[in-house]
């Protein structure tokens, strides 16, 4: 699995890759796992300055993901004692929390390994070669990427993914903390954060410097090993 390669955690939801592992589905199983945790960083704080500055990080991942993480948890939970009783209401009741927390946690668990203070740059081998043949050159997709990301209204991510049905890469937009796999089918390769909390407190609302600073941070090598990794 991918984890292990990218992310090197037991338990991990970064890569989510199968439609029998989609957020509400699982639920069944509720009783018998143990709580998410926050994962750590696979570097500091400060790491991705000058792109990305240490408060931020330190407040999107040590406050942000770690309140998408404690309000997963405690949905979760409540959504196993409505299991127990069978109450069906309730039941249907938690679901928006548990897309919302839950889609906020994969969604960061993912955002963070797509980052590296050696990113940048483009992508080499076979990712490369199939973003040219997608989207014509890397250029055309960083341009149409970015255009997606800038474009999102309110609060979302914009993301490159795979479809396995089509068997090539798509960029996709997805409002809030909706994730790409459990709304749109696609699995997901790379994921830009454009929620405010990612960026305001270094480039306030111009959304724009943000977007063409976090190329610089990107880990292709990450992103192309999630590529190959769905592609078995």
């Amino acid at each position: 699995m991918l984890c292990r390669a990218a992310c090197s955690r037991s338990g991990c939801v970064c890569c989510l890759s199968s439609t029998s592992r989609k957020l509400v589905p699982g639920l069944g199983a509720l009783g018998s796992r143990r709580k998410h945790s926050l994962p750590d960083l696979p570097y500091d704080y400060g790491a991705l300055e000058p792109h990305i500055n240490a408060q931020i990080m330190q407040l999107h991942h040590s406050k942000h993901h770690a309140a998408y993480v404690n309000n997963l948890n405690i949905a979760e939970e409540k959504y196993r004692e409505a299991l127990e009783k069978g109450d069906v209401t309730a039941q249907v009741a938690l679901q928006p929390a548990i897309k919302f927390n839950g889609g906020g946690h994969i969604n960061h668990s993912i955002f963070w390994t797509n980052l590296s203070p050696d990113g940048g740059g483009e992508p080499a081998g076979e990712l490369l070669e199939a973003i040219k043949h997608d989207f014509g050159s890397f250029k055309n997709f960083k341009e149409k990427l970015t255009a997606v990301s800038v474009g999102v209204q309110g609060s979302g991510w914009g993301w490159l993914g795979f479809s396995k049905e089509q068997g090539r890469l798509q960029i996709a937009a997805c409002s809030n903390q909706d994730p790409l796999q459990g709304t749109t089918g696609l699995i997901p390769l790379l994921g830009i954060d454009v929620w405010e909390h990612a960026y305001y407190l270094q480039y306030k609302n111009v959304r724009p410097d943000y977007l063409k600073a976090i190329w610089n941070v990107i880990s292709w090598e990450n992103v192309a090993a999630r590529y190959m990794a769905c592609k078995k």
